[in-house]
């Protein structure tokens, strides 16, 4: 695989269940090692960096966040709380203002806010997994999947909203998405696997 994602642009990757999609974003975040896999043939730069097989923790530090397909939120938490496990590595004062940011990019989870998120529906549970990735201030943010399982209207609501966060915040993305149709529609540029 070789692909480049440029600073401030969303870059799709398309393609089939098992073309290595998933893993690919896994390769780059770091997170392949806790399946006990690693890179070994080739490089992964990141700012000039060689990020290969490097520790996740050291990848977040850099500003490279994965949203895993699945959501993976903290159901036994409520939605602020998920929310505030985001900014753990942080080390400023500027969490609260970031909070009411991800308030404003999702107002449902403004509402539910101190509810169990494990209570809260799949699209719900989905833009709090974005939220907690937004809480880090990510460069580059890595989607894996943000459809999955959606009504196909609220897919278009949280496209719109990566799309904002795109433009707004600056936020580099690479998106997997199996949903051509709307991953183009917010690509600046794509790859198909």
């Amino acid at each position: 695989v070789s692909l480049a994602v440029p600073q401030g642009q969303i870059v799709a990757l398309l393609g089939t269940n098992g073309a290595g999609k998933s893993t690919t974003l896994k390769s780059i975040s770091g997170l392949l090692q806790a399946e006990e896999g690693h890179v070994r043939h080739g490089t992964i730069h990141y700012q000039g960096r060689d990020i290969t097989n490097a520790d996740p923790a050291d990848i977040v530090q850099a500003g490279i966040v994965q949203v895993l397909e699945g959501r993976r939120i903290f159901k036994h938490l409520t939605v602020e709380e998920n929310l505030r496990v985001g900014s753990i590595t942080r080390r400023d004062s500027q969490v609260r203002q970031d909070m009411e940011l991800v308030y404003q990019y999702f107002p449902r989870l403004y509402e539910r806010r101190r509810q169990l998120a494990g209570y809260c529906s799949g699209g719900e549970q989905q833009m709090l997994a974005i939220g907690r990735a937004l809480m880090v201030r990510p460069h580059l943010l890595l989607l894996d999947e943000p459809s999955l399982g959606l009504a196909p209207m609220l897919v278009q609501e949280i496209f719109d909203i990566i799309a904002r966060i795109n433009a707004e915040q600056g936020t580099t993305i690479l998106l997997v998405e199996q949903n051509a149709r709307v991953a183009l529609g917010v690509a600046h540029y794509s790859y198909i696997m």
